[in-house]
């Protein structure tokens, strides 16, 4: 059994690929800013599977220097190294660029961008000699498009897709592997964070978080490389490839806005 490390940890897609790890009897290090939700989801795990180790780790990644503050936090723990990382952190905002607030607007650079970037590199040497390791990115479907009215969410997203795709190809023949998860709508906390409840995207349906968890943590434990869930989410994919970019940046406008 392994160490697997999960970053928002304390609700939605995180709480749930907890949850399979602990199923599968690894121990588990959840992080996230909401220390009395870790500790009700540590409770709840411990009943899943008792013999499992489960630790919990109050950070805000989205402030500089929170990855290497974790990894410090991480190696106090007396753990052996991290097997698997699950960059699942993140978080999205709705409205017009111009007008929204501009600190919210980077802290989402730092943590959907910079963290994951910053926790991927620390991970990855020891996981490179010890000839193992899985690492899942939580990207989106977003991240293959331009987003109006989520400008900036749809650009993190896609900086997210490209870097796993192209971080797995370099890891090729490594005994590491990368995996990018790329829902579509999920029915987690993100929406009501986001202020999209009332958005098309979100009202004309959503996946559940644990059939999005089980295909990411799935997909990740064979080394997959892009897993997209939902075969009309895959299909959404690949007609955004073959549509003239006018009319994709359209509809994703439209569906970004509230009904």
């Amino acid at each position: 059994m392994g160490v697997a490390l999960i970053t928002g940890a304390s609700a939605g897609l995180g709480a749930e690929f907890a949850k399979l790890f602990t199923d599968d009897g690894h121990t588990v290090i959840l992080v996230a800013r909401r220390l009395d939700r870790l500790r009700d989801i540590s409770s709840a795990l411990r009943m899943i599977n008792a013999k499992t180790r489960v630790e919990v780790i109050e950070q805000d990644l989205s402030v500089p220097g929170a990855g290497k503050a974790l990894a410090a936090k991480v190696g106090a723990l007396g753990l052996p190294p991290v097997d698997f990382l699950v960059n699942n952190a993140g978080f999205g905002n709705s409205g017009k660029f111009s007008e929204n607030d501009l600190s919210e607007e980077l802290e989402l650079v730092d943590l959907n961008i910079r963290c994951l970037v910053e926790l991927t590199r620390l991970a990855l040497p020891s996981m490179i000699s010890r000839k193992f390791g899985r690492i899942l990115m939580v990207g989106s479907t977003a991240g293959f498009q331009p987003g109006p009215f989520m400008a900036n969410y749809y650009a993190s997203k896609a900086y997210v897709n490209s870097f796993s795709e192209a971080l797995s190809e370099e890891l090729l023949g490594t005994g590491v592997t990368c995996t990018l998860l790329a829902p579509g709508p999920t029915s987690t906390e993100f929406a009501a964070a986001a202020g999209l409840e009332k958005s098309r995207l979100f009202t004309a349906g959503a996946a559940t978080s644990v059939s999005v968890a089980r295909a990411g943590y799935a997909g990740m434990m064979r080394g997959r490389v892009v897993v997209i869930p939902g075969l009309l989410n895959w299909l959404m994919v690949q007609s955004v490839r073959l549509s003239p970019r006018f009319l994709v940046r359209k509809i994703a406008g439209f569906l970004n806005r509230s009904g």
